[in-house]
């Protein structure tokens, strides 16, 4: 499995730009992804723990962040087809037929519903969808006769407005999908028996992180890349970067936070394997600790640009790319740092959690 991972790493690598031009994961890209298991986190039949999760979208965020953020929405999409909205079993067996199959989805009520004889006429728009264009399924959150659902329709049935233009995560294809009285049948519509879970909503969170702290590492990778080779400290006597004490040290702490970032993410996914329950304590002290490490990479990838200079802002140099990838991936709502910090304050004086 190694070897696979250190091949569709390679791919990835190899694709990231193509994949950022042309705003979702190439062919190679997807089915290198495809091939370590990566579509397959969310599979109610394999139930990939948490630091499996969190492991295999790290090792893909170090080759294209953007695709890895994908394979961690397909998980996201299937954990809700799965474990929270309550699907017809014939129906579960026929969307689960192929657990690499690619989904893509929104828990946001973005659609409206009705019931008829034949299913479920449905209407809606849901902004940010990653993995839109390339995906099989989209699981979507709609209201059905006043009742909060969760619909599972074939990606061939919805339009696709192009509305992602952001300056990081490019390549997610994270755009805007539309149901124009689209008819769903109506073994394809589950009901919620209530919002996802502090315990979910903490997996979830791992999804988002892990593929910002692989592209953290991917630039780390560039940056012992100039290292090893002959370039020197502009305007200096320095023969090369290593001679540089100066150089040394910043090269230390971003490689001391990207560690730390790496290992605080995988000490949460452990404490969520290893714990069947926990306290709102202690689940708003993970959520805090996981902003924390996207804090992390944040403060590495700002060190790595400096060692570079200004030529790791060019457009050819794959850091400035890693650099606006981190920096939009680590601050989704799920890493939202003021609300942890704020949530975790609550629970340590007996106070209402806001999110």
């Amino acid at each position: 499995m190694k070897d696979i991972l250190a091949d569709s790493v390679g791919i990835l690598v190899a694709n990231a730009t193509k994949t950022e031009q042309q705003g979702h994961p190439t062919a190679e890209s997807l089915q290198a992804a495809r091939r370590t298991g990566a579509f397959a986190l969310g599979d109610p039949v394999t139930a990939a723990g948490a630091t499996e999760i969190a492991g295999a979208l790290t090792g893909l965020g170090r080759g294209c962040a953007s695709t890895a953020w994908i394979a961690g929405t397909c998980f996201t999409s299937k954990f809700m087809a799965a474990g929270v909205a309550h699907l017809d079993e014939t129906a579960a067996s026929r969307i689960f037929a192929d657990p690499d199959a690619l989904f893509c989805g929104s828990g946001r009520p973005g659609g409206t519903g009705t019931r008829g004889p034949e299913g479920v006429r449905l209407t809606g728009r849901w902004p940010i969808v990653s993995g839109c264009e390339d995906a099989e399924w989209a699981g979507l959150a709609v209201v059905v006769d006043g009742t909060p659902s969760y619909v599972m329709i074939p990606m061939t049935d919805l339009g696709i407005e192009h509305t992602w233009d952001t300056a990081g995560m490019r390549g997610t294809g994270s755009h805007t999908v539309v149901a124009e009285d689209v008819l769903v049948p109506a073994d394809q519509v589950g009901t919620f028996s209530g919002p996802p879970g502090p315990a979910a909503m903490l997996m979830f969170s791992l999804a988002v992180l892990a593929p910002v702290v692989g592209a953290t590492l991917g630039a780390l990778d560039v940056i012992d890349a100039m290292f090893a080779s002959d370039r020197k400290p502009f305007m200096t006597e320095y023969a090369r970067m290593a001679d540089s004490p100066g150089a040394r040290h910043w090269l230390a702490d971003a490689t001391a936070r990207t560690g730390r970032a790496e290992r605080s993410m995988l000490a949460v996914a452990a404490e969520a394997d290893a714990r069947a329950e926990m306290s709102a304590t202690d689940l708003s002290r993970l959520r805090l600790n996981l902003f924390e490490s996207a804090r992390d990479c944040r403060a590495a990838l700002e060190l790595m640009l400096d060692l570079h200079g200004a030529s790791g802002f060019s457009v050819g140099n794959p850091l400035q790319r890693l650099w606006r990838d981190v920096a939009v991936g680590s601050r989704h709502p799920l890493l939202n740092g003021y609300l942890a910090t704020e949530n975790y304050g609550y629970a340590l004086t007996g106070g209402r959690r806001i999110a």
